[in-house]
């Protein structure tokens, strides 16, 4: 395919990709649908008009909520017209005037939170990841817990404090135990993180409370995918999390990236699933294909420094399946509805190099990541700027853009 907008080589948006998000600009303000192609935005608001009447209302929302609840088979209808206008000799290309109201730079456009996100969870599906943490804190021989290859292990997140990439993140307060034994401490989070995350938004008709998704039917439930940065309060995780699990050290923000890559976009990356033993129960069990060469790197940019990729890793690191989150979130009967958000957890691979989040690439603080420049950092520092990116890449790129967010320092409590 060969769109008649000019897309550059090196571009993640080709006619290939086509991402959904929500933008708006200066001279119209209000939140709209637009599809990234190259350097600008098509804005499907202009345009709806030249689609089928059954998704015309949608086109026209504010979120993506109400295109992502017209469910799998209407997905495709706006995708494959949305390719058509796209394509060289398109009726778009031969109306001058509309082509001409239908396109904004994206250079000119302020991007916001894709959907209202009802609900938040978080999983931890990494076995790289999960097997470092293990290591460091309960040694090689109980590195996973006896649960951790039997179930796609999770907690619910706070949905509120999810941001869109570029919003900066305080430094949390909280308590922390600086010295094991010793009293509690008050202040200033010490060892703050980022944790490297893919995550998915749930789309299709909302379930009813003791209705299940089957892990077959769940690729139909899967709108598209972002990248993640679950920012973490380590020192404040450390004293808090037991018996309950993570809650103020992660409640601090979660900052996603703005445009959503559609499954059917992703598709000519799909690799085979993580090697799973022992094999997991029946609800638990596919043979189909879920998982993506997606290309994943870090940087760190400092206040007065040069961006240093830290890290770099790969969404086929995990070692369960969205259609297996899925499958396992439903299982008891707990209801989802479009705009819901399902994280992977952190993402490492087997190497040092692509470790996903500051706690395993300092290994507990006990090594220093060397930046571009001289710096040092065994965690995030105020004015910290990190950048997450993702691409797929064959005969075509497909990208995510960018996912960041900037280090502030925290409020002083009085």
């Amino acid at each position: 395919m060969k769109s008649f907008i000019e897309v550059p080589d090196d571009s993640d948006f080709s006619i290939y990709n086509l991402p959904y998000g929500i933008f708006s600009t200066d001279a119209n303000s209000k939140h709209r649908i637009g599809v990234a192609i190259g350097e600008l935005i098509l804005d499907l608001t202009v345009v709806k008009h030249l689609y089928p009447t059954s998704v015309q209302n949608a086109l026209t929302a504010e979120v993506l909520n109400p295109l992502m609840e017209l469910g799998f088979d209407s997905w495709n209808v706006v995708r494959t017209k949305t390719q058509s206008l796209l394509l060289e000799g398109s009726e778009l290309q031969g109306d001058s005037k509309l082509r001409e109201q239908a396109f904004v730079k994206q250079s000119e456009a302020a991007l916001h939170l894709p959907a209202n996100i009802g609900d938040y969870t978080d999983f931890y599906s990494s076995i790289h990841h999960a097997t470092n943490v293990g290591v460091m804190f309960r040694g090689k021989e109980n590195a996973l817990m006896p649960n951790w290859k039997h179930l796609p292990v999770g907690y619910h997140g706070r949905a509120s404090s999810v941001v869109v990439s570029g919003t900066p993140i305080r430094r949390p307060l909280g308590q922390t135990l600086p010295v094991d034994g010793a009293d509690p401490a008050f202040g200033p989070c010490r060892l703050f993180d980022f944790e490297l995350e893919m995550a998915f938004f749930v789309g299709g008709p909302a379930t009813q409370l003791g209705e299940r998704v089957s892990v077959q039917e769940a690729a139909k439930r899967v709108f598209g995918f972002v990248l993640m940065n679950d920012w973490s309060a380590r020192d404040i995780q450390k004293w808090e999390y037991v018996p309950l699990g993570p809650f103020t050290a992660k409640n601090l923000g979660t900052t996603i990236s703005p445009w959503v890559v559609p499954v059917a976009a992703l598709e000519p990356f799909l690799v085979d699933n993580f090697p799973q033993d022992p094999k997991p129960f029946p609800y638990l069990t596919h043979e189909r294909k879920f998982n993506f060469n997606i290309q994943l790197e870090v940087d760190i940019k400092p206040p007065k420094g040069v961006s240093t990729t830290v890290c770099r890793s790969n969404y086929k690191n995990l070692y369960w399946t969205a259609l297996q989150q899925i499958a396992h979130h439903t299982i008891t009967g707990c209801n989802i509805k479009s705009g819901d958000l399902m994280a992977s957890g952190t993402i490492s691979g087997d190497a040092s190099d692509s470790f996903g989040s500051m706690l395993e690439l300092s290994w507990k603080g006990t090594k220093t990541v060397q930046l571009l420049g001289g710096e040092t950092r065994k965690f995030l520092q105020d004015g910290d700027e990190v950048i997450i990116r993702g691409f797929s890449r064959g005969d075509f790129r497909v990208g995510f853009g960018e996912c960041s967010g900037k280090v502030l320092p925290a409020i002083p409590f009085e």
